[in-house]
């Protein structure tokens, strides 16, 4: 161990349970004097302010996944977990109970009155803890995320047939949020929307993709470029190829992060004026390329968790003055009630990092002209200024409702931008060509051209193809509706007629395919136009993959657990309805025999032939005590046994909806230890060569911790 590590180690091992690095201190006076005389914090609260900013930020936790999941795990929260904190006390001080944000509908958002670190790092809080670290990783069905994040696709109003851009997207929770407003509606597979997410960091897109992809949406792409400069794209309609414009935009911009500094700590010394200087023009550029892609009458939500006007108002207001009336920005003080913030502010000033005040551009040296722009001050015409209404602009500040700092304006289309208005440019080669040909029509024939109509409408030139940075991605092959792959699948899953096979890709243009992936109509529209435009990182969700055992039994491919609630609606056989009981030996042991299902689940696995299959529960009204939400499993129909293709941490969740608890002792093992020590294979593995399963004692081990087998291989499901 090195020096370094051994300092570390030591000052961690020193104090109480909760001690860890030096304090940073928090204290910036250039901070303080900035915002004092900015005015931003009402009056007589500004050191209420700064002893919020100090303080740790507490613990937020939001539900995350399509409703009726949701709701199933928000009441494990509310009857297990929560209840269990109310009782816990750290240092003599009792913790007071989760409660729920009262602006976020349906109660899918709590904030507690715990750091991250406390939960961390409490023995007492230890199976709380190891409940959120197995929800967030790797399924994300919680997830940490500071309060005031939550709030932009809340203001953005969507609806399953919006076209959603994310211009800086990564790392993707509001995304998600984006993707779960769009699918409120599970018995719909495809909405008619999509969610293009965007980022200019190709390493930090990946992070999105996994942030993007929990969700099993067919309908979200992830693409990487410059948000300033994003390419403008293309869809075919009835023949045509017409500008894809987005009914809804979010524009969470790069920021100085001031908002932050409860939970970002090291803002505190990094802080200064020079900061949202650097930054103006930037977040300017982005949010005009975000109006210039808004559909007339659609909504774009500006965001930055940064309390500067330089970075929030004085952008709104350059935005709005470029736009000539095209856009207002839209009243949303009522839309989250129970939400506390600020108006907008339509004076402000400008305070460079050495402590010089500027309140006009008029004021500024020209040698700093470069770095101080005109748009970073208010307007100068007070009418004009008035007619912005800046107060729409909404800023949450840290010691109103115990949050983070952010701020956030909503702006409607009204009309295109003016300098979109021009008139698409003609290819003058081509127009003159056509000419000299109807002249020479004219001549020959003596008939008048003047009632000839051209085939296609005149296009711009073809872009220029740029040449792209990064990891290069495999390539998206759509499959052709003849395709030899598709039959087999068809007639093994008898798929319904109204089955998109247009909508089915893969990543590989030769060689056997590997895995089979869908995607929405719309998304698929846009691949097909604008394969030279955009740079995809990732689309789609992927529905089969490859099994060569499988082939034998009339099917190359299995069902993948990813792709099943797109699936679902569309397959007609390989169907097995199961009950929790049955639901709980499937998960509970790696190949059950067929004998172990209840009476109706193992009559209709019998009547099947082997291979992939779908284990289907449906809810009962009349059993509250049950999940009440359906749940579809991919499994597989062995010889003597059964099997369920569902990866680990996912077996976790659907035990701990079924009331089975799972947690790692202090060793770190999960559960109490099993007899003959074997560890437990993975819920996604494929089956035996031949497709034959044979039970075993090894193979019932259990995939969760807190069942114990027996000498004989039979199952409990005893708490410890």
């Amino acid at each position: 161990m090195g020096k370094r590590s051994r300092q570390r180690q030591k000052n961690q091992s020193s104090g109480s349970w909760g001690a860890g690095y030096a304090d940073i201190v928090k204290e910036n006076q250039l901070f303080e004097d900035y915002y004092k005389e900015l005015g931003l914090v009402p009056e007589g609260e500004f050191e209420q302010f700064m002893d919020a900013m100090r303080e740790p930020l507490p613990a937020t936790i939001r539900i995350t996944g399509y409703k009726s999941h949701a709701k199933e795990i928000l009441h494990c929260l509310k009857e297990k977990y929560f209840k269990e904190i109310q009782e816990v006390e750290i240092d003599g001080v009792k913790l007071e109970a989760p409660t729920p944000l009262s602006w976020y509908p349906d109660e899918l958002a709590w904030q507690t009155n715990m750091s991250r670190k406390i939960i961390r790092k409490s023995p007492l809080l230890e199976k709380f803890h190891q409940f959120l670290v197995s929800e967030t990783e790797p399924e994300f069905n919680l997830v940490f995320m500071r309060s005031v994040s939550m709030i932009p696709p809340l203001l953005m109003k969507i609806e399953s047939h919006h076209k959603i851009l994310d211009m800086c997207a990564a790392p993707g929770s509001k995304t998600a949020q984006l993707i779960e407003m769009l699918h409120a509606d599970m018995d719909v597979p495809f909405p008619e929307g999509f969610v293009i997410a965007n980022d200019v960091d190709n390493k930090r897109c990946y992070l999105l993709v996994h942030q993007a992809k929990r969700l099993n949406s067919p309908c979200i792409m992830v693409i990487n470029h410059d948000a300033s400069i994003i390419p403008s794209l293309q869809v075919a309609t009835d023949g045509w190829r017409e500008a894809l414009f987005y009914d809804r935009i979010l524009c969470d911009v790069p920021c100085s992060g001031d908002g932050t500094m409860r939970k970002n700590i090291d803002v505190w010394k990094k802080w200064t004026t020079a900061n949202s200087l650097h930054l103006h023009g930037l977040q300017l550029r982005i949010a005009i390329r975000g109006v210039e892609q808004l559909a007339v009458g659609g909504r774009m939500v500006y965001s930055t968790c940064s309390l500067n006007p330089i970075e929030d108002e004085a952008v709104i207001a350059a935005l709005l003055e470029k736009s000539e009336g095209a856009l207002e920005l839209a009243d949303c003080s009522a839309d989250l009630p129970g939400l506390k913030t600020m108006p907008g502010v339509s004076s402000w000033k400008l305070m460079t990092k050495e402590g010089q005040w500027f309140n006009d551009f008029s004021e500024v040296p020209s040698s700093r002209h470069t770095q101080i722009r005109p748009t970073m001050f208010p307007h100068t015409d007070k009418d004009k200024l008035a007619s912005f209404h800046l107060d729409r602009c909404m800023r949450v500040l840290p010691h109103h409702q115990n949050t983070g700092g952010f701020f956030l304006a909503a702006l409607v289309k009204t009309a295109p931008m003016p300098w979109n208005k021009r008139a698409p440019k003609v290819n003058t080669h081509l127009s003159s060509l056509a000419s000299r040909v109807r002249a020479m029509l004219v001549c020959v024939s003596h008939v008048c051209v003047s009632h000839l109509t051209p085939s296609a409408p005149p296009r711009p030139p073809p872009h220029k193809r740029k040449k792209m940075f990064g990891f290069k991605e495999d390539p998206f092959v759509f499959l052709s509706e003849d395709d030899p792959v598709l039959a087999p699948i068809q007639s093994f899953y008898d798929l319904s007629p109204n089955f998109p096979k247009l909508n089915v890709l893969t990543r590989s243009h030769e060689g056997k395919k590997r895995h089979l992936y869908m995607v929405s109509k719309e998304l698929r529209n846009v691949m097909l136009n604008n394969s030279e435009r955009m740079k995809v990182i990732n689309t789609g969700v992927k529905v089969w993959s490859r099994n060569s055992d499988g082939e034998q039994f009339g099917c190359a491919f299995r069902l993948a657990q990813e792709g099943i609630y797109t699936l679902y609606p569309y397959i007609r056989s390989r169907m097995v309805t199961v009950s929790v009981e049955d639901i709980k030996v499937l998960l509970t042991q790696e190949n059950p025999f067929l004998s172990k299902l209840q009476s109706k689940a193992h009559a209709q696995a019998k009547s099947l032939g082997m291979g992939s299959i779908v284990l289907r529960y449906q809810p009962n009204p009349e059993e509250p005590l049950e999940p009440q939400c359906p749940i579809e499993l991919c499994g597989w129909r062995g010889k003597t046994s059964i099997r369920a293709f569902v990866p680990r941490n996912e077996r976790f969740h659907y035990l701990r909806m079924l009331g089975v608890e799972v947690f790692r002792d202090k060793s770190g093992q999960r559960g109490a230890p099993r007899e003959g020590g074997e560890e437990p294979k993975e819920g996604g593995e494929e089956p035996r060569e031949g497709g034959e399963e044979v039970e075993t004692k090894e193979d019932t081990e259990m995939a969760s911790g807190d069942i114990v087998g027996d000498s004989e291989g039979k199952m409990e499901s005893d708490q410890p």
